[in-house]
């Protein structure tokens, strides 16, 4: 099966093209809830931007975006006409803000029920310390909120408990009219902040990384317009991960680069540790494999990612008359795979620990709490940690009335569990797989027992 294209890359994508002086093409971005969100943010900054009818090169969309960055230093000359609703998505929301204050006039941020209960005050005491105006309409920390510029650089130190914090920063400040330090005592989620350092070098802008501690970011460049294509996204691609892990199947996931930036790759060798063998693949040809022992199934990985991939080929250990194994996972670099994660541990025959992962408690929901309260309904034998979820051996789980809670991650966990649950699972809200996988379900009944499965 063909994996849908990066969000974290696709924002990106859109949002520099945005910035950037010239006209960029991004191909094959992901079409998605979430994406539409951005593109509609890029349009509210001003970028122009159509679709290219004949897509580009192998791929059938492509986007023409005319930017609105106009030589070293170029800022947005006037701020959006409307209030910025960025509906679902706080990447989006998040990344967009550094790049608002850039304009010298004032920017309204709104989105949905779930944005607007995501903490984003550390990221706007920062734009404050660069010289922005920056507050929350509720005085509670949480969208809506107001940005007003230009930033001008300077000093800030920030905690960042989502990455996105210290990317909006990073995005934006080599636009700033002077040079910035940014200090950085606390990081998680590491993998999307080196993404976002591989746009920067990729596009021109020079800064400096102290061991993502402290990094300081020239003022007055310029983002070049380019020209790329979306990677596969590896998020999307866990689900169908766990789903062989648990079904004891084998599956090929099409359009994976090991080589590509993104965290959630180190799921695949989370999933070989429990006992998967994990194929990486290159134009059809074996790149490297795991094997069950740990060493091997490092080296496998290690090489995977050195050597870069067009495909991963994942089978369960049931596929080989096996169990899955348990173990303890730490989840910081790759909260967004908790929720898979936790199911997948609801089929081994051991424990199993996810861990050091408190930042998913501030995602679309509390996503430990969540992934507790529903997989329980299940009969998984789970409990909560302060920063994590343990989950004890059993006989699998059972069909149940579960709640997506309006969670796409939430949702498209729970259908997978569904497919090797014994008895139905009925899961609500449905429609929140489009915020980032549009076509997740008519995937999931094409390749498994879609029986077991109902959505609402």
């Amino acid at each position: 099966m063909v994996i849908p294209a990066s969000k974290s890359h696709t924002i990106r994508a859109l949002l520099t093209a945005t910035i950037a002086g010239g006209t960029s093409i991004v191909a094959n971005p992901l079409d998605s809830n979430d994406a539409a969100s951005c593109l509609e943010t890029c349009k509210a900054f001003g970028a122009e931007i159509r679709e290219i009818p004949e897509g580009w090169g192998v791929y059938n969309r492509a986007l023409e975006i005319k930017g609105v960055g106009h030589g070293p230093g170029g800022i947005l000359h006037h701020p959006p006409a409307n209030i910025v609703d960025v509906g679902n998505s706080g990447t989006t929301e998040y990344l967009a803000a550094g790049i608002a204050a850039l304009s010298p006039g004032f920017t309204v941020f709104t989105g949905d029920h779930q944005i607007r209960n995501r903490p984003v005050e550390n990221l706007l005491a920062s734009l404050r310390d660069l010289g922005a105006t920056a507050f929350t309409t509720r005085n509670n920390g949480k969208a809506p909120f107001v940005l007003g510029g230009p930033i001008l650089g300077g000093k800030t130190r920030i905690e960042c408990p989502t990455s996105q914090f210290l990317s909006s920063l990073m995005l934006a400040l080599p636009l700033a009219q002077g040079n910035s330090e940014i200090q950085v005592p606390l990081l998680y989620e590491q993998p999307y902040a080196e993404m976002t350092a591989w746009w920067l070098n990729e596009l021109g802008i020079t800064f400096t990384n102290e061991n993502w501690k402290r990094l300081f970011i020239p003022g007055n460049q310029t983002y070049r317009n380019f020209t790329k294509a979306v990677p596969g996204d590896f998020s999307s691609a866990t689900f169908f991960g766990v789903a062989a892990a648990i079904t004891g199947s084998e599956l090929t996931l099409e359009g994976l680069n090991m080589a590509d930036s993104q965290g959630d790759k180190a799921v695949f060798q989370f999933l070989t540790l429990m006992g998967c063998r994990v194929d990486y693949l290159a134009d059809n040809k074996i790149v490297s494999s795991s094997a069950q022992d740990s060493p091997k199934g490092q080296e496998a990985f290690d090489l995977a990612c050195q050597e870069g991939t067009t495909a991963i080929r994942i089978a369960g250990p049931g596929y080989y008359g096996e169990k899955l194994k348990g173990g303890v996972f730490d989840l910081n670099a790759t909260p967004d795979a908790l929720p898979a994660l936790a199911v997948t541990g609801c089929f081994a025959c051991e424990p199993v620990e996810l861990v050091n992962v408190a930042q998913a408690r501030l995602k679309e929901t509390d996503r430990i709490h969540v992934m507790s309260i529903e997989l329980s309904k299940m009969g998984a034998h789970i409990r909560e940690l302060k920063d994590g979820l343990l989950i004890q051996p059993q006989e699998g789980l059972q069909g149940a009335d579960v709640e997506g809670w309006h969670d796409h991650r939430v949702v498209m966990s729970l259908s997978i569990g569904g497919l090797a649950a014994r008895g139905k699972t009925r899961i609500t809200d449905a429609e929140a797989a489009d915020v980032t996988f549009p076509g997740f379900f008519t995937i999931l009944k094409n390749h498994g027992n879609h029986n077991c499965v109902t959505v609402d």
